[in-house]
This record gives C-alpha cells, structure tokens and sequence, in this order.
C-alpha cells in the first residue's frame, strides 16, 4: 500500500522519467525496467524504459502480454525485496502470445524505497537536531510530538523535506499505544519526549511490538533503572525489556551538546545496519547472463 504521505502520482499518464523522480524523492519503492536488448521485430527499440510500482504503472514498453510479463516480474522483485539489478529475457512468441516473432532483454532495477523506516517520539533540541541529520538521508522519518507547536519551522515550509511525515500526538497513555500501533514494521524507534511519563507509557507499548527493528530512549542510566523496574512490575520479562537501548549513542562518543548526542544516535543506527554474513561476495548481474544475453552470436 502506498504511504498516506506519499504525494498522488497521477497515473499511466506520467513519464517514466518524472515518475521516477518522483519516486525517489519520496523514497516509494518501484522498479526502472529497460529494453537493453532486441531481436528480430519488437515493438519498441533498445532504451526504452517504464516505471513500475506495486500498484501501477508508467510509460510503457511496448504493451501486450510481453508488458504484463514485465510488470509482474517487476512486482515480483518487489515482493522479494530484492536490490540488485536482474537480466530478464523475453521471447515475443510461445509465452508471451505475441507474434513479433523476435526477442528482448530487459534490465529490471528495483528501489525498495526507504533504507531505514526511523520513528522519532519528542521534538525538543536532541529530537530536531535529530531530524536535521535524518531527512537528507534515504530514510523515512515519522516524527511524534504532543505539542503541536514543538516542531521547528523549517518542517513546514514549501517544499516540505521528502520522506518526513509529522504526527500530534496525545499526552495521555492511549494516544502512545495508539501512535506505537501505527509504526511501521520494520522500524527503528527513538524515545526523547519531554516528559518521563510519556516515555514510559511509550516504552511499554514498544515492548508489546515484537516486529521492530530496535528500541532505543534517551536518558542516563538512574532513570533506566527506575524504568527497568516498572516495567518490570507491569509484567515485562528482563528479556523483552532488554531489548531497549539505554542510553543510546554510538559507544565513546561523550558530547553532551544536542547536536553531539544526535551525532551518536545517528552513528549507533548505521551501525544497527550490519551486513548480512551470509551475503554472497559476488552481486548483480553475473559475467555469464550478460555474455549470453550479448555476445558474439546475438
């Protein structure tokens, strides 16, 4: 589903290229297929490309079954979460039920949108120098505040910055449950508010959620350990809350300064992003798919 802040594309209509601008800027996941290849009569030459997303699509490569197939192996990539690039061959005979007769390469590259989802509870001089270091990176920045009037200005101006999407909400222990139920999976979470209590309330909810990336709050360790122990006292296993970052930052970074302290929250989530060991050393397009695809004999 797209992003209820996600600006509306406005359909088939749009270019492949304005659509892709567009999809990036707002860090949407979507695919660039492009005809790299042909043989024989194909109904669009090399070069041409189009933009598809999981629910529609934006120029086009030729039409037909051929397209379709295109589209769904697009979505497919998606679906996987795949990033490399893939070679896709597409006779148009046989399975695609066109009568061309030739063949095509199209190069699928999937975008999978944002690299990190960030949820930042607290607009005070930590949580907006925070955001000063987020928003120009690929990541999406829900920001929370229970005062509306806590964000700085330079958020509300036109253009507001992509990928960030502000949110009011309660004080009151219901409107945390309620703002923790909306984050998106996968997401790594900050905890700053300006009250203690708000934290607190927020803390248990995000112990209730076992589908995010990381939980981490603000604050020196006397007030986790009285945090610890209510917690506690509410039914959280010393498991579950050990999943909580307390305090956080990058270890050895000592700033007490707020943009010294975002600095270090920053560096720790890079470092939350380790590679996979199991990631093969060897990535993309293999030499052997693009000899067959374009070698001598092609």
């Amino acid at each position: 589903m797209p992003r209820p802040d996600a600006r509306p594309l406005e359909g088939h209509d749009l270019n492949w290229h304005t659509a892709l601008h567009r999809l990036q800027e707002d860090a949407q996941p979507h695919v660039l297929a492009t005809l790299v290849g042909a043989a024989g009569s194909t109904p669009r030459e090399p070069g041409t490309k189009m933009v598809i997303t999981p629910e529609t699509s934006f120029d086009t490569l030729g039409g037909g079954t051929f397209e379709y197939q295109v589209i769904a192996a697009a979505r497919e990539a998606l679906t996987r979460g795949d990033t490399a690039p893939s070679l896709e061959a597409f006779p148009l005979g046989g399975r695609s039920g066109q009568c061309c007769g030739g063949y095509v390469h199209v190069l699928i590259e999937p975008f999978a949108g944002a690299e990190r989802r960030i949820a930042l509870f607290g607009a005070g001089h930590v949580g907006q120098a925070l955001a000063n270091l987020i928003t120009p990176l690929p990541w999406r920045l829900d920001w929370f505040d229970s005062r509306p009037d806590a964000f700085p200005p330079w958020v509300k101006c036109e253009p507001a910055p992509p990928r960030l999407k502000l949110h009011s909400s309660g004080a009151e222990p219901a409107a945390a449950s309620a703002a923790v139920h909306s984050l998106s999976p996968g997401s790594d979470v900050l905890v700053m508010t300006h009250d203690h209590g708000q934290d607190l309330a927020l803390i248990d909810a995000l112990l209730k959620r076992h589908d995010l990336a990381s939980i981490g709050l603000i604050g020196s360790a006397s007030k986790w350990a009285s945090f610890k122990r209510r917690l506690m006292e509410a039914g959280h296993d010393p498991d579950n809350i050990a999943r909580v970052r307390c305090p956080i930052g990058i270890a050895g970074a000592n700033g007490k300064r707020p943009y010294e302290i975002a600095l270090a929250v920053v560096a720790e989530l890079m470092t939350l992003a380790a590679a996979r060991p199991d990631e093969p050393d060897r990535r993309g397009i293999v030499p052997e798919t693009l000899r067959q695809a374009f070698g001598p004999d092609r």
